[in-house]
């Protein structure tokens, strides 16, 4: 039984897709990270960087102590190696897979996430003065422009990301990709049409269908205006010495 510490939110999709694929048994375990549940001790000692998702697998293939694993592309990669599972064992045709993994996890992934944090949701943070968010949109949303042309001139001449057949760089990178129309415009489609077509593809599969569905129905604490006040300095002011002062909180309730 794998245990998923996850939100739905893209990176917490790509481990309920990849479970799904691969048909293995697993248990959701809630991390609300709208209402700072990532900085709990307890799911500090799962995950040292205070991000879901993370796993906990209470049956590994060595029959030992428990494995626990956070970051997405770790986690996919370690769930591949175990079901034997879109993910090659020959070095030439594993690499050209886990290139594209490194590429979303470096690229896409946080170019994204920085694009969709100045466009609409920093400025509940600067007063409404939006004049302060203009470089930092332009640049990520720029370069977010530039990873789409990217991954549109691979797809024109593969099926899939990483060749002929569909993988783990599918599985990690499609949940970020398929909201591109929803963090720029719709006409984002009309310029990537390779991208497009492997978007509405991988979208076809019954187990991305299943796992991208997963957590919809999951409570999400209503806030007052002080308690928003209060997540927002959790959220937004993390500090070396916070993060030291959690990891000593943690380690001493383990």
């Amino acid at each position: 039984m794998i245990e998923v510490h996850y939100w739905p939110t893209p990176n917490g999709w790509k481990v309920t897709i990849m479970l799904e694929e691969i048909g293995m048994d697993y248990e959701i375990h809630p991390v609300d990270i709208g209402g700072g549940g990532q900085f709990t001790p307890e799911f500090l000692r799962i995950s040292p960087n205070n991000r879901m998702p993370a796993i906990i697998d209470r049956a590994p293939v060595d029959g030992g102590e428990p494995v626990t694993i956070f970051e997405s592309g770790a986690i996919l990669e370690y769930l591949a190696d175990k079901s034997g599972q879109f993910l090659p064992t020959a070095p030439r045709e594993r690499a050209k897979v886990l290139q594209w993994v490194h590429w979303q996890m470096a690229n896409l992934g946080p170019m994204m996430g920085n694009a969709n944090h100045f466009k609409n949701y920093a400025k509940n943070l600067t007063g409404g003065d939006e004049t302060q968010l203009e470089y930092g949109k332009n640049r990520f949303v720029g370069e977010v422009d530039r990873l789409s042309g990217v991954m549109d001139a691979q797809l024109k001449y593969n099926q899939y990301l990483a060749g002929d057949d569909y993988s783990i760089a599918d599985i990690i990178t499609w949940p970020w990709a398929m909201l591109l129309g929803r963090l720029i415009d719709e006409q984002v489609w009309e310029d990537f049409p390779n991208l497009k077509r492997w978007v509405d593809e991988v979208k076809a599969r019954p187990a991305v269908e299943k796992g991208y569905k997963i957590g919809r129905d999951l409570p999400k604490k209503d806030l007052t205006d002080e308690e928003e006040e209060a997540r927002r300095k959790l959220l937004f002011n993390q500090t070396n010495d916070k993060v030291r002062a959690a990891r000593e909180a943690a380690a001493a309730g383990a």
